[in-house]
């Protein structure tokens, strides 16, 4: 292309530009990231939240402060009205998820196929699923999925990433969608997967397993994999102390390398009266994930803001005296 001295000037200077926007754009796309879906209700029940500088901000303000640019957040289909075990209904989680937006921050749905919390050793059906057949559960799940989306979209919001269930390694709705039946349990996430594309074509989605290291992480996403199932990160949960991270991380390498997709750690966190110690930790997931994954690899805290009373679960990042979040969150920076 022959192009005149002066504008072949201004085209090279164009391109670099270009090039310089896209890495930064590339870079920027590496998530540092919280689960903060006890919020609403946290405030909703008088606690408020201070920076390092023992000055009252909104949540939001001060994750956003210590490098945060995503948040997860989860949603269970007919919750009770249970400040920290219920609420996260879609038109709540659809709500967080606008404000969110609203305050620049990238979006995670955590979809928990459960009435409550579902996790590595339960996985129970929401209890209007329960003693239904595949077929039943199938188009209730094409039924939920697609007005799930419908209504976090009605907020104005796209998520950049929805999580099919939450650490799957048994399977999810059981026992019809058992890891033990593979195939069921395949169609499920399936189902999920091809609503959330319906609605959201350049959503990714993430299929999250726990405890990367031990023995169902991968059996699970092996008989994923080969009845056809479908999915475009790896997520995986892991609380894993400084000493024992590079083991688990190796672990999570493996999933990478076998599977060929991107990882992101949805769930990390320590001890809250160990700060230092989880600072360190992050550091370690920070530097692994990105080695591994690139821009398209993440590092999520659960929960940072949750603090006694509200909850007794002692793995936060926040003051509970101070009201402050811990050192641990400098690691985000």
């Amino acid at each position: 292309m022959n192009i005149p001295t002066p504008r072949r000037i201004l085209f090279v200077v164009a391109a670099a530009a270009v090039a310089l926007a896209c890495s930064s754009s590339a870079r920027a796309a590496f998530a540092k990231g919280a689960d903060i879906s006890w919020l609403p209700q946290m405030e909703a029940h008088g606690y408020t939240f201070k920076n390092a500088a023992g000055t009252t901000q909104d949540c939001l303000t001060i994750l956003k402060g210590l490098g945060i640019d995503s948040v997860r957040l989860r949603t269970f289909v007919n919750p009770s009205s249970d400040p920290s075990n219920g609420h996260c209904s879609d038109a709540e989680t659809a709500a967080l998820a606008k404000r969110c937006k609203a305050a620049g921050l990238r979006v995670m749905i955590d979809l928990h196929f459960g009435d409550t919390w579902n996790s590595v050793g339960v996985q129970n059906p929401p209890a209007a699923w329960a003693g239904k057949t595949y077929a039943q559960t199938l188009q209730l799940m094409y039924d939920y999925v697609y007005h799930t989306m419908n209504v976090i979209k009605g907020q104005g919001v796209t998520p950049e990433w929805v999580q099919i269930g939450n650490e799957i390694n048994t399977g999810i709705c059981r026992p019809v969608g058992a890891v033990s039946n593979p195939a069921q349990m395949t169609g499920l996430l399936n189902a999920a997967y091809d609503m959330v594309k319906q609605v959201f074509p350049s959503c990714k989605v993430i299929i999250h397993v726990a405890q990367p290291q031990g023995t169902t992480a991968q059996p699970l996403l092996d008989a994923y994999k080969a009845n056809g199932g479908k999915w475009d990160i790896t997520g995986c949960s892991s609380y894993a102390s400084k000493s024992n991270q590079p083991g688990v991380q190796t672990a999570v390498q493996n999933l990478r390398t076998r599977f060929g997709k991107p990882v992101i750690m949805v769930e990390v966190g320590g001890a809250v009266t160990k700060a230092n110690e989880t600072y360190d930790t992050i550091k370690l997931w920070l530097a692994g994930i990105t080695s591994m994954s690139g821009s398209s690899g993440g590092v999520f805290y659960w929960e940072p803001e949750g603090y006694s009373p509200f909850t007794s679960y002692n793995m936060t990042a926040w003051d509970a005296a101070t009201k402050e979040p811990t050192h641990a969150m400098d690691a985000f920076k």
